[in-house]
């Protein structure tokens, strides 16, 4: 039988209205065998996240600030979401080990297996959300409960030990026809808690596929997948029906936030699909990450634009540069010294430049300017500042004759200047740069000639 694998952000689990929701999704195709949940997120705008509260309380207890009242506020989240769905795990026994953990844990680092040190303390108590709420989706679905602590493990540095991770979920999940692992954190090799970065339940839900051989997993959020363009930027961006990964990293690159690529990367290596869903509307398809796929049929050409602002380019001039050996590794170990990385370097047969993350360059512009030139020796050297990169992103534009016409025109016709030119050599993508100022335009522009 296919096996599906669901991750369900924060948002799907605010209260025990989403969970029904949930136990609807899971409940509605045998196939969704294995579920993993992140901790509660915000129910309205002014809300507060399980996860930042049990932070807080943490920190509270760390500075020896009694920390009863946050507790409770995480305390009454699981215990009326556990009473209105009618649960009977002891959620209230849970609750109060958690605090006891948190308090002993943050305040005597060592007198706890929670945690033995600051560090690990704060892991576990964020860890706790998402330890909870899996409780609570276990018995709702009728599940067994995994505890992640127990399968998912880092190595002595703290990053993920992926064959022992892959090993010890592949053996506990043949065991289970139904169950429920938590996301977002796991053990160290002598039992501390570590989480994931922000996010990481993302992470957790491709492990758990990867481990289960799952024919797809599912992330379930509360958009009907990835758009086209940045909602904000552009109106009402359609929906990409189909992505591979390969044009999911060009876009995550250029600021497309919905899902990284880094956080699937295990379902990538497995060959397994990735479906975005919508928890609230579970009818819509959303968007599908493939390996690979047929470049997009009908009018639009191409599968998504993203881009930012917030560059520098530093464009250098030089009279037979091409027949100077060992000019671009001279210039690039000059951002090397400085600890600087690059983002693109478009060339010509007398041109350089360097693209780079103004934040990258924070406080370091005039040293690097003046090391350029005495390495380098430029005929002349310029700076560019205020700079935005827009990406065009699809995986037939190669094959297709006019697509960069198509694209500067339209940036010409909205009287957008282009300032840099760079195309990857898969050809999957064309990046321009322009002034941040036209970032917006530029983005419409595209969009309406390519989609609209």
């Amino acid at each position: 039988m296919t096996v599906k694998v669901c991750k369900f952000g924060g948002s799907s689990l605010a209260d025990s209205g989403q969970l029904r929701k949930v136990l609807k999704i899971v409940n509605d195709d045998p196939r969704r065998r294995y579920v993993v949940p992140s901790a509660p997120g915000k129910r309205s705008k002014s809300d507060q996240k399980v996860t930042d509260l049990l932070y807080l309380c943490h920190d509270h207890a760390r500075q020896g600030i009694v920390f009863d009242e946050v507790f409770d506020r995480v305390r009454s989240r699981y215990l009326e979401i556990a009473g209105d769905l009618k649960l009977g795990v002891d959620i209230s026994g849970h609750l109060d080990a958690v605090a006891e953990d948190i308090a002993r844990g943050a305040t005597h680092p060592g007198d706890t297996g929670a945690s033995h040190d600051t560090k690990h303390a704060r892991a576990y108590a964020a860890s706790r959300g998402e330890y909870l709420c899996g409780l609570l989706t276990a018995d709702m679905i009728g599940a067994t409960f995994i505890d992640a602590a127990e399968v998912v493990h880092f190595d002595e540095e703290g990053t993920l030990d992926s064959d022992r991770t892959q090993a010890a979920l592949s053996h506990e999940l043949a065991r289970h026809e139904r169950a429920v692992v938590p996301g977002f954190y796991g053990s160290m090799p002598d039992g501390r808690i570590q989480t994931f970065s922000r996010g990481g339940s993302d992470i957790s839900g491709a492990l758990v596929a990867r481990g289960a051989s799952a024919d797809l997993y599912e992330n379930w959020t509360d958009v009907c997948g990835l758009l086209m363009s940045d909602p904000s930027v552009v109106e009402n961006p359609r929906t990409i029906d189909v992505l591979t990964y390969r044009e999911l990293r060009e876009l995550a690159y250029m600021g497309a936030t919905v899902l990284h690529d880094e956080a699937i990367f295990p379902a990538r290596q497995a060959g397994i699909h990735v479906n975005i869903r919508n928890t609230n509307e579970p009818e819509a398809p959303g968007t599908t990450i493939v390996p690979h796929a047929n470049a997009p049929e009908g009018p639009t050409q191409i599968s998504g634009i993203a881009g930012r602002r917030d560059f520098t380019v530093i464009a250098l001039e030089k009279a037979l540069m091409n027949r100077e050996i060992g000019f671009g590794r001279r210039l690039l170990g000059v951002l090397e010294s400085h600890g600087i990385s690059y983002e693109h370097t478009p060339t010509g047969i007398d041109t350089m430049s360097v693209v780079l993350a103004d934040a990258e360059l924070e406080g370091k512009t005039e040293a690097v300017l003046d090391d350029i030139q005495r390495v380098c020796q430029p005929d002349a050297l310029e700076i560019h500042p205020h700079m935005a990169l827009v990406a065009t992103v699809g995986r037939g534009m190669a094959q297709q004759p006019g697509m960069a016409a198509k694209l500067f025109g339209a940036l010409a016709t909205d009287k957008v200047n282009i300032r840099m030119i760079d195309q990857g050599s898969s050809e999957m993508n064309i990046i321009v740069g322009v002034a941040a100022s036209d970032f917006d335009r530029a983005l419409r522009a595209i969009y309406r000639a390519f989609v609209s």
